[in-house]
């Protein structure tokens, strides 16, 4: 890239700007400044003479971004006669690494901060950048560019985290090459799954290349992606009224559009271990599919945690409950977002036309279940900007929304504007609508298939004021939800399976959700991954092998939200590699569970606590004895003695008794010797203990026939902490299905 249009492609680059801007488009231009400027370009000679280069020579003209006066020319010369052009930003594609002339300075950190500034000179417009990461600190200059993405799977499963977690150092406005252009295998499912996690992301940018293949056009595709892709990309231009108050909510309140569940639930341990979801906004959490559907079962599959509380579907607005997790089987054109109660969201209702033109007709979505306040936000573009609140209360008998009157300067708004409200999951008994305190005549419309009930009101001024009153079905209190009947049918109707036992299937899933056992039956008739898809909807208990994302490491996700007894679990793993030893553990499913694989040691935890914190010495030593097992030392008769240190601590075993002493013994039968820092690392599951030993930073003196003895009673790592290496994981559904992992 450089500095100069290619004119037989662009034989007029003004007027292709003007067309832009008449179709409410706003154009940037991609740099890579490093490279500085060379006697091609059309700006050389005014640039040359500037830094005193006489143009005759033809002498490149190094990039020097830390020089004053080079800055001065590169701003004025190169960048801003393209501005009056029409060129509305510019991307900085900087891959040159730190070097500057000036030690401590990163050209990319000073360039973006330039540029933003720059931008924003004489106030005629908002300071914009679009950029690679610049280090901490440029969360002040967005919007950011991640970076060249390779065509796969495994880069769009990444993605969600890496925007989530950006917002922990309020880096808030990342934009991925949605789509990928670097190498890898096109597909078309990929290709869409990409494209709606997009609409739920920062920013939707499609992104291709100079290669034929990585299409990124809708149409470039099958008749099913061209719908998919444009439906999607009109959902986004309608989430724009939304989209934009929460870039005012992230200006003035400093709270990102994406965050990872932990920054609303710190005191949930599952919201740690959900890497693949994440908020979107204040009333919305999105868990896109990021991975290919099921070849027997025809369905993507993602599992979600709902924090407590009552949850909808966002497209069906069906109620879900809080405090567990949930599994989400989709087709194609499926999207995994949920609303929170009393959730408020507002889209344009008419996504058809470029530009980010204030509305004249308004969507408003509401979820019932809860009292809320939403504010939108909306502007000239630059100064003057107004607010409008929306309000609504909500009880088991009514529920009411309160819009407006709009607060603030109004010019920017529609003189009128029509007002579309969509009332989810509610039976109504009577309706009211008032425009200033005057009743209005109804123009309704109930869709019977999502229990959403639409309410339209025109010609509403900003001054105006819309109150609409809602008497609800005690039925209906609650809200809708999705039965366990109407998902598994939902998911059978998409099994790839002989079509006679479908139908039998079918028809036989009113009595296998009330008996799963019945499953039995189906055992030789389905594929594994379709009994799972059954069981997991009819326990509401599962499991789920995936990436931790923070690493190449793996997680085993466990939950049985209602802790049910049928649903039972046996892991077998190494505590001890050198000694060859090995634990079971099992039970029923807990509610929440999961083993977590580092490099050297696998933890598992459960409930909502990680673990009691690191454990001191002291601690340790005072704990021992009520954590042997009495039968493992019937009739032992020995003393073991700790010299940690500065503490020295003897464990007396007496005929099945075990008592600890803070003193030396003068005749022990076996003495353990370690430095402090080395046995807080073992006691707390750092180092195994036989690192230790074959380290040399661990002593062991006495009757080693006794210390082989006790290797089974004293349990120095922690219970929940196995080795890494060999391992088994049997997950088990009343007696019709077992899957085994290892």
């Amino acid at each position: 890239t450089g500095y100069t249009w290619n004119r037989d492609l662009f034989p007029d680059p003004k007027a292709f700007i003007a067309k832009l801007h008449q179709r409410n488009l706003k154009p940037a231009l991609n740099l890579h400044p490093a490279e500085g400027i060379h006697d091609h370009e059309e700006p050389y000679a005014a640039m040359a003479k500037h830094m005193d280069i006489d143009p005759e020579t033809k002498v490149p003209i190094p990039f020097s971004i830390a020089d004053p006066h080079f800055t001065k020319a590169y701003f004025e010369l190169l960048h801003h006669p393209q501005e009056v052009d029409g060129v509305d930003f510019w991307w900085m594609d900087w891959q040159q690494g730190t070097a500057s002339g000036l030690v401590g300075l990163d050209p990319l950190w000073w360039l973006n901060h330039l540029h933003f500034y720059d931008l924003g000179r004489g106030g005629e417009k908002r300071p914009f950048i679009f950029s690679r990461w610049g280090g901490l600190g440029n969360h002040r200059y967005p919007i950011g560019f991640s970076g060249d993405t390779v065509v796969s799977w495994e880069s769009l499963a990444f993605q969600p985290y890496f925007t989530a977690t950006a917002a922990n150092v309020n880096y808030g406005w990342w934009s991925h090459d949605i789509g990928g252009h670097m190498g890898g295998i096109e597909e078309p499912e990929l290709y869409v799954r990409w494209v709606q996690y997009g609409v739920f992301s920062p920013i939707l940018r499609l992104h291709c290349t100079n290669v034929a293949f990585h299409e990124r056009r809708p149409w470039g595709y099958d008749a099913e992606t061209d719908q998919l892709v444009s439906h999607a990309m009109r959902l986004r231009h309608a989430f724009i009224p939304y989209l934009y108050t929460m870039a005012w909510r992230n200006h003035t309140a400093h709270v990102p559009l994406i965050r990872a569940m932990y920054v609303e639930n710190p005191h949930d341990e599952p919201a740690y271990h959900c890497p693949d979801q994440y908020w979107f906004g204040s009333e919305l959490v999105a868990a896109p599919f990021i991975s290919p559907a099921d070849p027997d079962t025809r369905l993507s599959r993602q599992v979600v945690w709902l924090p407590k509380g009552d949850w909808f579907g966002f497209f069906d607005g069906l109620r879900h409950a809080g405090d567990g997790f949930q599994v989400v089987n989709g087709r194609l054109s499926d999207i995994p977002i949920f609303a929170k109660a009393g959730a408020i969201v507002p889209l344009a209702a008419n996504a058809n036309e470029n530009g980010t033109v204030n509305p004249e007709h308004l969507e408003i979505h509401v979820f019932p279940g809860a009292d809320n306040t939403f504010d939108l936000y909306e502007d000239d573009d630059l100064n003057a900007h107004s607010l409008t609140p929306i309000q609504q209360q909500w009880s088991q008998r009514s529920w009411t929304l309160a819009i407006g009157p709009a607060q603030g300067q109004l010019s920017h708004l529609p003189e009128k504007r029509s007002w579309i409200m969509h009332f989810h999951n509610v039976t109504s008994e009577s309706v009211t609508v008032r425009q200033n305190d005057i009743v209005l005549g109804l123009l309704t419309d109930y869709d019977e298939t999502t229990s959403t009930l639409q309410i339209t009101v025109n010609d509403v001024k900003p001054t105006d004021s819309i109150t609409i009153t809602i008497l609800t079905s005690d039925k209906n209190s609650q809200g809708q939800s999705l039965s366990k009947l109407n998902a598994c049918q939902k998911c059978v109707q998409a099994f790839r399976m002989d079509t006679w036992v479908k139908d039998r299937l079918f028809k036989q899933l009113p009595a296998i959700v009330e008996h799963p056992s019945l499953l039995q039956e189906y055992g030789l008739l389905l594929t594994e991954s379709q009994l799972r898809t059954l069981s997991e909807i009819i326990f509401e208990a599962g499991f789920l092998r995936t990436s931790t994302r923070s690493s190449e490491n793996e997680m085993i996700l466990m939950w049985n939200n209602h802790e049910t007894e049928n649903v039972t679990y046996r892991w077998h793993g190494y505590v001890d590699n050198l000694l060859q030893r090995t634990k079971f553990q099992q039970g029923p499913l807990p509610k929440f569970g999961v083993f977590e694989f580092g490099d050297e040691s696998i933890t598992y935890h459960k409930g909502n606590q990680t673990s009691a914190g690191r454990i001191s010495v002291g601690g340790w030593l005072a704990s021992v004895p009520e954590r042997i097992n009495p039968a493992l030392i019937a009739g032992l008769n020995a003393i073991v003695q700790f010299e940690i240190d500065d503490e020295t601590a003897h464990l007396i075993f007496d005929n099945g008794q075990a008592t600890i002493t803070n003193s030396a013994h003068l005749q022990p039968s076996v003495t353990i010797t370690s430095q402090k820092a080395d046995w807080l690392d073992l006691i707390n599951g750092d180092l195994a203990p036989e690192e230790l030993f074959l380290s040399g930073k661990l002593s062991i003196s006495g009757d080693m026939n006794l210390l082989l003895q006790l290797v089974d009673v004293l349990q120095v790592t922690p219970q929940s902490l196995y080795r890494t290496g060999k391992w088994q994981l049997k997950v088990q559904y009343n007696d019709y299905l077992t899957i085994n992992l290892d």
